[in-house]
């Protein structure tokens, strides 16, 4: 059955589906608005700017539409070759979807970064939908500022504010975002939530475990790899089967091991006992999870490194 005959059969409205690109600086709600979406977490959280690595795909089932999120790195400035390449991994990115959401946070100003990305997004020829989110952090009069500037920062498609954290206008975000969609079936099986395989989302949440409450450099020297993946042939002790899964962490100083693994390992210990129920969650299986913490010296401005880890 074609679009247009849902559309003729019982007078329901003809289905829409495809990509959308979520774009925006360094922490501004890009990862929380894209979990808030799909309704589970496809793309790590953190306090820390610059936490997404890779274009997470989060998919968002409507009986009328599927949107498939691409969740990017934040575009900004870069200083290292790997901010270089996380760059073009998200300006690729704006010339294969058919819409863009701009993520401008309320609770800060519009800044120089904004002004960079909204300069870049000119230039894609892709609807942009400029949203606000973040806007339960401040005030009505605030917010109306904030969005005022947003609307002085470019020719947007819509200009929209939403809170991640309490669904405040995602409905509607979602209907903005499918009246920009193409008419289509869906791309994707239902239920199905992201197409990232299983080791990438399982190195994500390790990575998310890892940077709660670690200094400001950390985030941008860790990177997460997962070795193997293997099960065993005896079940758990509740019946589940069991996996175990290898992964290393990587840093690029002695100094940042040693933060990872804390006084006599207790950090890492801790790191591994909260990603463990993520990864057992996703994976649906218990885990013993085996974390190994190696040094590679300024691996973001080697290329033979970079390639290594999967940049």
């Amino acid at each position: 059955m074609s679009p247009r005959d849902v559309a003729s059969n019982g007078g329901s409205r003809e289905h829409r589906a495809g990509f959308i690109c979520v774009v925006g600086r360094p922490n501004a709600g890009k990862s929380t608005l894209t979990n808030a979406l799909v309704g589970q977490k496809v793309a790590i959280t953190s306090g820390r700017p610059q936490t997404t690595r890779h274009a997470i795909r989060g998919i968002v089932h409507r009986d009328d539409a599927q949107l498939i999120l691409v969740d990017t790195p934040g575009v900004h400035r870069p200083r290292t070759l790997l901010g270089e390449r996380l760059n073009e991994l998200v300006i690729g990115t704006l010339a294969e979807v058919d819409a863009i959401a701009f993520c401008l946070p309320a609770d800060q100003l519009v800044g120089p970064g904004d002004r960079y990305i909204a300069a870049r997004l000119a230039e894609a020829r892709t609807p942009v939908v400029a949203v606000a989110t973040k806007s339960d952090a401040v005030g009505r009069p605030r917010l109306t500022e904030h969005l005022m500037k947003v609307a002085e920062l470019g020719e947007w498609a819509d200009i929209i504010p939403v809170a991640a954290t309490t669904g405040y206008q995602l409905d509607e975000l979602v209907e903005v975002l499918r009246g920009h969609m193409p008419e289509s079936p869906p791309l994707y099986p239902d239920g199905e939530l992201t197409d990232e395989p299983e080791h990438v989302m399982v190195a994500e949440l390790v990575r998310e475990a890892a940077l709660e409450g670690v200094r400001e450099e950390l985030p941008h020297s860790l990177a997460v790899v997962v070795e193997e993946i293997v099960p065993r042939e005896r079940p758990a002790k509740d019946g589940r089967d069991m996996l175990d899964v290898h992964v290393n962490l990587f840093v690029e100083r002695d100094s940042q091991k040693a933060i990872v693994i804390g006084s006599k390992g207790a950090r890492l210990r801790d790191v591994g006992t909260r990603a463990r129920h993520g990864i057992e969650a996703l994976l649906g299986a218990a885990v013993y999870l085996d974390l190994h913490v190696k040094v590679a010296k300024d691996w973001q401005r080697d290329p033979k490194h970079l390639q290594r880890l999967g940049f």
